[in-house]
């Protein structure tokens, strides 16, 4: 089944919200207590972060992102906060995705994740730069 990648206008995200919940949860679930569910839906409702979902014909939602916008010397990058869904990563969705994120500014993508989620976006052209860790002050 086809999905269609879309961006959600900010007017709408709280009533999109009850729908990614849990694929926002899972997926911040890994990334060691940055950010929490709520935080993440203040960041979005307030315009902050974008989120994007990916819908089945009939508009049920299979999956959802989370990204984050910053520029840096020579590109606006978008950034994958949290990524969750089922069946919904194939080149087909990964392009969508580009789309949307080329038509909001970005000229480079980026993202954090544990290592299955480095060698499933290896597939669609993205490459290891660097290992992230951290330690409480």
């Amino acid at each position: 089944m086809p999905l269609k990648v879309q961006q959600v206008p900010l007017e709408y995200v709280n009533q999109v919200w009850p729908q990614v919940e849990g694929y926002i949860e899972q997926a911040l679930g890994y990334s060691c207590g940055d950010y929490s569910t709520e935080e993440a839906k203040v960041l979005v409702v307030m315009g902050s972060w974008s989120l994007v979902v990916a819908t089945t014909p009939e508009n049920a939602i299979q999956g959802a992102a989370i990204v984050s916008y910053f520029n840096r010397p020579n590109d606006r990058v978008g950034f994958v906060v949290a990524i969750g869904g089922k069946l919904v990563s194939n080149k087909d969705t990964w392009a969508q995705f580009e789309h949307i994120l080329r038509a909001n500014g970005a000229t480079y993508l980026e993202g954090a994740g544990r290592d299955s989620i480095v060698r499933l976006w290896a597939r669609y052209g993205m490459y290891k730069k660097y290992t992230v860790i951290g330690k409480e002050l």
